[in-house]
Order: C-alpha cells, then sequence, then structure tokens
C-alpha cells in the first residue's frame, strides 16, 4: 500500500503491528530456510553480540524483556540452542556462542540485510530519527504498563 500525506495514517497500536508482523513474516522467511525459530534467532543475537560467555540469567532475562515469555520458556530456548550445538555451556552458569551459532547469525544476518535495506531506502534520515524516538518512548511506556501488570 503506497500512502500519500493525505492517507498516512496516525501512528497507532494497528500501525505498529502491521509493520511488525510484516518485518517478521520477511525475516522467519529466512529463519525457516535455516532451521530457526524467531525466539532462537532472539535468544542467539544476544549471545553473538556479547564479549565472550554471558550469565545464563542474564540471557533468559534478556529474551523474557524483548519477547515477553515467561522465564521457563526462555530457559528452554536457550536449551534448544545448546542442544542444537549452537550455544554451549560455559562453566556452572554461563554460555557462549559456538562457532556453528556465530556462522549461523552471521549468515541469517546477512541474508536479512539487503531486504532492510530496501524496506528502509528512501526515507530520510530524520524521519528515521522521528520514529526511533517515537518508538522508543511507546516501547518504554509499554513496557512500564507490563511491569505493572504483571507484578
Amino acid at each position: 500500500m503506497t500512502t500519500t500525506p493525505s492517507t498516512t495514517p496516525l501512528l497507532d497500536p494497528r500501525v505498529i503491528a502491521l509493520a511488525h508482523y510484516a518485518g517478521r513474516a520477511l525475516l522467519e522467511n529466512v529463519l525457516a530456510r535455516h532451521g530457526v525459530t524467531f525466539q532462537q534467532s532472539v535468544t542467539l543475537r544476544l549471545a553473538a553480540v556479547a564479549e565472550g560467555p554471558v550469565g545464563r540469567a542474564a540471557i533468559t532475562d534478556g529474551i523474557v524483556g524483548s519477547l515477553k515469555i515467561d522465564t521457563a520458556e526462555a530457559d528452554s530456548v536457550v536449551d534448544e540452542l545448546i542442544a542444537a550445538g549452537l550455544l554451549a555451556p560455559e562453566g556452572t552458569s554461563q554460555v557462549r556462542i559456538t562457532d556453528a551459532g556465530r556462522e549461523l547469525y552471521e549468515t541469517t544476518s546477512a541474508e536479512t540485510a539487503p531486504i532492510s535495506a530496501r524496506i528502509y531506502a528512501g526515507i530520510p534520515k530524520e524521519d528515521l530519527a522521528v520514529a526511533g524516538r517515537v518508538l522508543t518512548l511507546i516501547t518504554e511506556r509499554a513496557n512500564a504498563e507490563f511491569a505493572a501488570l504483571t507484578k
């Protein structure tokens, strides 16, 4: 759908959801070719960007915070990646990304990069900055509401 200034909708939960699910569908298409789920991809990224081994609790907390799933489900995703050889236990309470995990992360990132580039092409930097600020504020407020609900 192409929009013009007179037909451009205001940012609201539906617009955000449509953008999220459109992008997620593209990502999941890439991930499926490699036998990886969205949850596994989020988890693998947390380990990939860490500077070495990271506490399993920190990984689990990152998954819970990002995906709004419970701790048991997040732990299960970590276990799946360990079983697949993409993460490995390090000591008693840490995990690290394996060479296979890093290769998979880099491959899926490389495959999604040109898709993202096409999606964002031509959007002025100033518009991206405004959208980034607004979406960050919405995320912070939604996280605060969620935290209040789950106390």
